[in-house]
């Protein structure tokens, strides 16, 4: 059944490669654009060409930018002495979307001390007195913020981070016992 067919499977395995999307989606897909709409398939090949030729890291925080200095950093309604730090670029717009976070982003990848110094400048340049943590929460990150925190100890900055619990609509069946502990011992009074 391959065989004469290479480009679709090869269509369907780039599909496939993307996260989340398998097998069953990844042909879908292919056939969709291969069957029954060309033009999606050109349009989104030339959205992807345009993306990765015009889409690069911003120069000051690491944030997606089209150009060499993101909207975020050229925003002077944000808030400059708070900083939200991130891992991902994508995180930063998740927490914009939400519209409770009103200072600038940094986003670090790993604790090399290239990223600890860009984050050390980034943290002077823009006088940060308040670092927000959005990390996922595991033992891991956890052991990374203390990291950071006691690289940036010389100044004078309040460290927080993200809540991490039970989320609004799930049933505590379905949350796991981490997630449960963690919401228990950060209680709030009502």
């Amino acid at each position: 059944m391959k065989k004469g067919l290479e480009k679709f499977y090869d269509l369907v395995a780039s599909f496939e490669a993307l996260p989340s999307i398998g097998k069953k989606t990844a042909q879908r897909l292919a056939y969709h654009i291969v069957m029954n709409d060309n033009y999606s398939g050109i349009k989104i090949s030339h959205c992807i060409e345009n993306a990765i030729t015009n889409i690069t890291k911003c120069i000051q925080c690491g944030a997606m930018s089209q150009n060499e200095i993101c909207e975020i950093c050229l925003d002077d309604t944000k808030n400059r002495s708070q900083m939200c730090l991130v891992q991902s670029a994508k995180d930063i717009f998740f927490i914009n979307e939400s519209k409770q976070f009103d200072g600038i982003f940094f986003v670090i990848t790993s604790l090399e001390k290239q990223e600890i110094d860009n984050l050390k400048k980034f943290i002077e340049d823009n006088k940060i007195i308040n670092i927000l943590f959005a990390l996922t929460p595991s033992l891991s990150n956890d052991s990374f913020m203390l990291f950071i925190e006691d690289n940036l100890s010389k100044y004078n900055i309040n460290f927080t981070k993200i809540a991490q619990g039970v989320p609004t609509g799930v049933s505590l069946e379905n949350v796991d016992i981490l997630s449960l502990g963690k919401a228990i011992q950060s209680q709030i009074k009502i």
